[in-house]
């Protein structure tokens, strides 16, 4: 499904095919993915302190250092200097660049530093089409919008399932288990908590451009790949929107009305859900208070039964009501005054 737009008759530009707007920080998958295929794990430490590539020292959202940190948990808190450093000081932007295209990006990348952090234009359609290769087992196909023709006598023109090029891998298997689990983490401990959807593993990534211009929420399950962008035609800042708050949101309820009524199908990669320690720690802590209140109030001291006495009192009290004889009802009189 595509909208491109709030209505078509005010406007029949389509944005999500047409409308070239810089991606922040949800460009910073296709540098993760290239470091994983460079010998990076998750689990990798990297300095996420302030760096400077020539005249361009960018800076973290927070305005702080990181420090050394994980790559999955640069991933989740969205840390700037940490693609910057990978980009600059191991990979290149070259190969950076040659892999988003190889996952089907059209839109024209500029090969420059400043492209790790999502400085070039892309297309809404072009995100979806990047991140579905992570959906996809690392796998690229050809994005369509016709599946089948057929001639008024039944005859099959075209069936995209047979005619149309097979599917080939762009992204190898450690790398892409890699990768899932670091987009797995950011619903869960990072900018897109609001993405989370009950019962069902989210993947994905936030994006805010400079001034609130842009923002995105781009991420999938193991079903529905889906790109959420959120701006102004004349790119003029928003109201402080980020990635992580109506893009996220929208995104989050497009996808459980997708999601119902059909088989839930694991996201490739992912052995089980990630969780936070510290999430989990809590939500184990507040079990055990759960079960040992549980069982404190079963051990708890009952009312006392009653006594023998009592019980045999009750008992004759209910035979003498049975016994007494039965009272007539009362003849209402023949006229009644009402007060």
């Amino acid at each position: 499904a595509i909208v491109g737009g709030r209505d078509y008759g005010a406007s029949q530009f389509n944005r999500a095919t047409k409308a070239l707007r810089q991606t922040g920080s949800s460009f910073k998958p296709y540098v993760y993915a290239t470091a994983m295929e460079h010998g990076f794990t998750p689990n990798s430490i990297i300095s996420g302190g302030p760096i400077s590539w020539g005249n361009w020292s960018p800076h973290n959202y927070s305005g702080e250092s990181a420090g050394n940190i994980t790559l999955i948990m640069a991933m989740a808190k969205s840390i700037n200097t940490v693609p910057v450093r990978l980009a600059k000081d191991h990979l290149g932007i070259a190969p950076i660049k040659a892999l988003a295209e190889s996952f089907g990006v059209e839109s024209p990348l500029e090969g420059h530093k400043t492209m790790v952090l999502g400085t070039s234009g892309m297309t809404v359609m072009d995100q979806a089409t990047g991140y579905s290769v992570f959906a996809q087992n690392g796998f690229v196909g050809s994005r369509h919008g016709i599946t089948q023709l057929v001639t008024r006598t039944g005859d099959v023109v075209y069936d995209w399932t047979k005619d149309a090029p097979p599917p080939h891998r762009v992204l190898s298997e450690q790398a892409l288990k890699s990768m899932n689990t670091m987009l797995a983490a950011v619903p869960v401990m990072g900018t897109a908590r609001r993405a989370q959807i009950p019962n069902i593993v989210v993947a994905g990534k936030t994006g805010t451009t400079q001034s609130y211009r842009d923002a995105w929420f781009v991420g999938f399950t193991g079903n529905y790949t889906a790109a959420v962008w959120l701006g102004n035609d004349d790119f003029t800042p928003t109201k402080n929107m980020t990635g992580g708050s109506l893009p996220a949101m929208v995104w989050q309820r497009l996808m459980v009305y997708a999601h119902q009524n059909i088989d839930l199908k694991p996201i490739p990669g992912i052995d089980k859900p990630f969780v936070d320690e510290e999430i989990a720690a809590k939500a184990a802590e507040a079990q055990k208070k759960s079960e040992e209140q549980a069982a404190a109030d079963a051990a708890a001291e009952r009312p006392p039964v009653l006594s023998s006495r009592t019980t045999q009192t009750l008992r004759d009290m209910s035979q003498l009501f049975q016994m007494a004889p039965k009272l007539e009802a009362p003849t209402p009189p023949e006229t009644l005054s009402a007060l």
